[in-house]
């Protein structure tokens, strides 16, 4: 089988779901696609654009995309486009940091942050305020996300609601209204 950026990004994806961001070195990856490291950096410049492309595979789903139209406003399809994002990295191991480095990055292709901009900027925001909630409603989701996922790796008992939802309705209404 060839090395392709497309087999070095889903390897990538399935090592972080298996074994969490800690165990995703270019070593392992290397090791687990029987090539040489230096044979990854034809496919990715370095670990962070690697973190960026697998950002992508995670987010860049029809699943996490809602269509605007089908709501009656704006804030509403962006409530459910933020659920639709914290229910899809729940399960997945060190989801936020990964995202987070993506987001730093300023990757421009994952699709699910973009379309919560635009929904931001349909309420009537301007472009600079629809990126600043943006980042705000990202900082939720991806803090609740990681918040859940250290109960689970703590095995501390939670709350049968971590308040994710309430906190999610309020900071969009404060954004839109």
């Amino acid at each position: 089988m060839a090395l392709t950026q497309l087999t070095v990004v889903d390897t990538a994806v399935d090592i972080l779901q298996q074994f969490g961001l800690a165990d995703l070195s270019m070593r392992r990856l290397a090791k687990e696609l029987d090539v040489q490291v230096g044979a990854l950096y034809w496919h990715v410049k370095n670990k962070q654009e690697l973190l960026a492309q697998v950002a992508a595979k995670l987010l860049n789903t029809p699943q996490l995309s809602v269509k605007a139209e089908e709501f009656n406003a704006p804030a509403d399809a962006i409530l459910q486009l933020a659920r639709n994002l914290y229910l899809a990295l729940l399960p997945i191991q060190d989801s936020p940091e990964v995202i987070e480095v993506a987001t730093a990055m300023q990757a421009t292709n994952l699709a699910p942050v973009l379309q919560l901009r635009e929904l931001l900027e349909a309420t009537g925001l301007s472009s600079e305020n629809a990126r600043h909630g943006q980042q705000l409603l990202l900082n939720h989701i991806l803090g609740s996300v990681a918040f859940r996922q250290n109960l689970v790796q703590l095995d501390v008992d939670s709350p049968i609601s971590d308040g994710f939802d309430w906190a999610l309705q309020r900071a969009v209404a404060g954004l839109v209204n």
